[in-house]
């Protein structure tokens, strides 16, 4: 039986290449993930451990911020103890925090986030061995800086240009003293990193003699362990002190947990590719079963055993999933070498390194491959071993039974019933749990509606026929030889139905948030900038001070984070201007008024205060961030904003208590509304500084809206592998059917049906078997998308479902492009048919 299937598959090469194609680009999608990220876990493990490959013992000390006379860090009384330790060769002082570096134009290079700056520390030689400078030196004057390799480039700077530097405090010009290369984090994540001398440095990030960090070097021979147990009683519980390998090994441990989540979700979308998959390979095998009624038959009638049929069916299938496997996997390295590559391109950097061709990602392969493909030919395997001999001689194909048909719509029916109980349930109970509900039910719909397909083609394709009329006699046939086959139908269809269930529920979800997002921009602030730095970092008192006197600003107030213990209960705070805030925040009062935040007192959004009993006049016990106590009085109830915390009071109280406030934004209304020359205006008082970032309300809803268009795309993009399956199963299918049909085609022909028609008739099929699994989907998927949004309202007030009808018109489009396109093969050699031998076919 193993050379009858090995036979059979060389036999029909052309009629299984789509189950070839299909398997491939599903295994690729899964070994490129397994080898994509083993390289990029072993690139950033030989990073740090590189990095760290010079630090026997690192010490680590994070500056007080709530006690300005408390020890901001390791001193240098502390560095020169270590130092004349026993085995110590160095122990070289870091001091770090933000510093951005403007290009040309005036705009920060990096993402902000990654912009670092830090000191400095030559040794004895001159040379600080953490950096290799390939041009110029380290800075050693006050002002001097050094810049990394890539941020010079970047900024167009040499050795010797002045330099714009942005920190917390204001924008200094220094001279480019050096340029140099580095294996910190930040560089290799497409950030920048400035040098500064360390009197500088220590400065601008913590004060004059302190360190964030110490790193010892070990002499040849001598032991970090010893060297950390001596350390230790040096920098007390102060400082937390680690050897360099364990440092290497928890960061190591770090990469593997973060590059974890983005190995499980490239695998989820790799998943779903081959669940479509296995729609075109069962799809395949049944139509081979069914043009080998006889032959199989004939096997029966000669000895072979049903276990033997089906033996013969799953080892074909077996032989093309191992082929598929191994062409997916060497596909999968390549896509994972693209990936490291356009990760590069788009500037986010990886460390170098070899990729990693592990034996597990070519095991998973072919396990996946061939297990896949198994499952998929098990039910055609099954029913080709049930064909009665006698009744498979007198006949070419076997038809599904009324009995089967029946059965497959009652089991359909319940799971999708439910599947829709769980959506429904779930989107009435809202929140997390909800979510997870409408995920067991949106699972169990889709495979509900998978099982009904074959019932749904004939109403949804029937609502088709009249345009088909248009087409004359080609589009009557179309539609006839559309619902021919509804169980062939059905699966060609599922294939595109789950993916355009995936990408209109997606689209749903994304562009109603993204309207809520806009509302809630729209309708909460009254200002016309908000003020943030690009690092995500809060901006200071000077920045503040700065704003309120630029000219033609009519009203400034901050969103300043601070916090207060209630009851031994935390909450959150924010600071505000009292006369200011009104005017650019939309603050709805419910009771009191918000002028009362001028006398001391509190206000409370209306939530907070149903929950704990608050209203206007409540006294309120609180302990401060300094840990001072006192009360606070209720002066105004307002609702709740996503701008605000749920707590607010002057900033003159929370300054009182927090001498370092922690401004997150600052909110700016100017005379005459925003503007060219306003916003100049408010980046001038700011000194131009290319670390903060001025936005207007149009810059807001973009920056949210941009996320969640990027997150869209990403999606879509993850999708595209799925979708490309998928026009494989129609092309599969309607190759196929043109097989089978051969003779058909030929009385047709003979008949005068031209080949003009011909070609006409298996397109038009092609888009209708096309967009009917598109309805489907975006059926589907828009009710996903409405069930989970309403798990969303809680957390977004303005929520309301936006159906995006521009997308599922473009989704129905593409649905009946890809039945053109899938069809030029399959029209073609319908047309090309030579009519005599076609009607003499069996």
């Amino acid at each position: 039986m193993f050379r009858t299937a090995l036979r059979n598959v060389l036999a029909h090469k052309a009629r299984l290449l789509m189950t070839v194609l299909a398997v491939m680009l599903g295994v690729a999608f899964v070994s490129g993930t397994l080898v994509f990220t083993d390289t990029l876990s072993n690139a950033f493990r030989n990073q740090s451990a590189k990095s760290y490959d010079r630090i026997a013992v690192a010490v680590s000390a994070a500056p007080n911020q709530k006690d300005p006379n408390a020890t901001p860090g390791l001193s240098e009384q502390t560095r020169q103890k270590i130092a004349a330790l026993d085995g110590v060769a160095d122990a070289t002082g870091r001091v770090k925090g933000f510093a951005g570096v403007p290009d040309k134009d005036g705009k920060l290079i990096g993402a902000g986030w990654s912009n670092e700056g830090t000191n400095f520390a030559p040794g004895k030689d001159g040379k600080d061995a953490s950096y290799t400078f390939t041009a110029g030196q380290g800075p050693v004057k006050d002002d001097e800086i050094a810049l990394d390799k890539e941020t010079a480039g970047k900024g167009g700077y040499q050795v010797g240009d002045q330099v714009r530097v942005a920190t917390n405090g204001p924008v200094e010009t220094y001279t480019l003293a050096g340029v140099f290369t580095t294996e910190e984090g930040a560089v290799n994540a497409g950030g920048s990193l400035v040098l500064f001398d360390t009197d500088v440095a220590q400065k601008l990030y913590l004060r004059p003699g302190f360190f964030n960090d110490i790193n010892v070097s070990a002499e040849p021979g001598a032991d970090a362990d010893r060297i950390l147990a001596a350390v230790k009683p040096v920098v007390g519980d102060t400082a937390d002190a680690q050897t360099g390998k364990e440092l290497a090994d928890q960061q190591a441990k770090d990469i593997e947990a973060g590059l974890k989540n983005l190995n499980i979700m490239l695998l989820v979308f790799a998943a779903i590719a081959l669940f479509v998959g296995i729609f075109l390979i069962a799809n395949t095998f049944t139509m081979l079963v069914a043009q080998r009624t006889k032959e199989l038959a004939l096997m029966r009638a000669v000895g072979a055993s049903r276990k033997q049929i089906t033996n013969s069916v799953l080892a074909e299938a077996a032989l093309v999933g191992l082929v598929a496997s191994v062409i997916g996997f060497g596909l999968g390295v390549g896509l994972a070498a693209g990936l490291r590559s356009g990760m590069n391109s788009f500037g986010l950097k990886i460390p170098d390194g070899e990729l990693v061709i592990g034996a597990s990602p070519l095991l998973w392969a072919l396990v996946v491959g061939v297990l896949v493909t198994l499952v998929a030919a098990l039910l055609p395997g099954y029913r080709a071993a049930r064909i009665p001999p006698v009744a498979a001689m007198n006949s070419v194909h076997a038809v599904a039974s009324t009995k089967s048909l029946v059965v497959r719509n009652i089991i359909g029916g319940i799971i999708s019933g439910l599947g829709v109980v769980g959506i429904l349930g779930g989107a009435a109970i809202g929140g997390d749990g909800g979510r997870a509900l409408i995920g067991v039910g949106a699972f169990l719909a889709l495979i509900g509606v998978i099982v009904l397909m074959p019932l749904l083609a004939r109403p949804v394709i029937a609502l088709a026929r009249p345009v088909l009329k248009a087409f004359g006699v080609a589009g009557a046939l179309a539609g006839l030889n559309a619902v021919r086959n509804p169980r062939r139908t059905g699966a060609t269809g599922s294939a595109l139905a789950i993916g355009l269930t995936l990408v209109t529920g997606l689209s749903v979800l994304g562009v109603t948030v993204g309207a809520a997002v806009d509302r809630m921009t729209t309708d909460q602030i009254k200002a016309d900038y908000m003020i943030s730095m690009a690092s995500g970092e809060g901006l200071n008192q000077a920045a503040l001070d700065a704003v309120k006197k630029t000219p033609g600003a009519t009203a400034v107030s901050p969103q300043q984070a601070g916090w207060v213990t209630v009851k031994d209960t935390f909450k959150s705070v924010s600071g505000v201007t009292p006369g200011d805030v009104e005017k650019v925040l939309n603050l709805k009062v419910v009771d009191g008024s918000l002028g009362t935040l001028a006398d001391g007192k509190v206000a409370v959004d209306d939530k907070t205060a149903d929950k704990q009993g608050w209203k206007v006049g409540s006294k309120l016990p609180v302990e401060f961030s300094d840990k001072k106590k006192g009360a606070l009085t209720v002066g105004a109830v307002y609702e709740g904003s996503e701008f605000v915390s749920p707590l607010m009071l002057d900033t003159k109280v929370l300054n009182a208590h927090d001498p370092k406030p922690y401004i997150p934004q600052i909110f700016v209304k100017m005379d005459g509304g925003p503007s060219d020359a306003a916003e100049k205006a408010v980046m001038k008082s700011l000194g131009d500084n290319p670390a903060i970032t001025v936005m207007d309300q149009k810059d807001i809803r973009d920056q949210f809206g941009g996320i969640i268009n990027m997150m869209l795309n990403i999606m879509y993009g993850l999708l595209a592998m799925a979708l490309i399956i998928a026009v494989l199963g129609v092309v599969n299918t309607l190759a196929m059917s043109v097989f089978e049909r051969q003779q058909e085609i030929g009385m047709l022909r003979a008949i005068g049906l031209d080949r003009r028609r011909v070609k006409r008739m298996v397109r038009l099929e092609a888009v209708v078997i096309s967009l009917f699994g598109a309805v489907v989907g975006i059926g589907l998927g828009s009710f996903l998308g409405w069930a989970i949004g309403e798990t969303l309202r809680d957390s977004l007030p303005d929520y309301t479902l936006v159906l995006p009808w521009g997308r599922i018109g473009i989704f129905l489009a593409l649905a009946g492009l890809v039945g053109v396109l899938a069809s030029l093969w399959p029209a073609r050699s319908a047309a090309k048919l030579n009519m005599l031998a076609a009607i003499k076919a069996e």
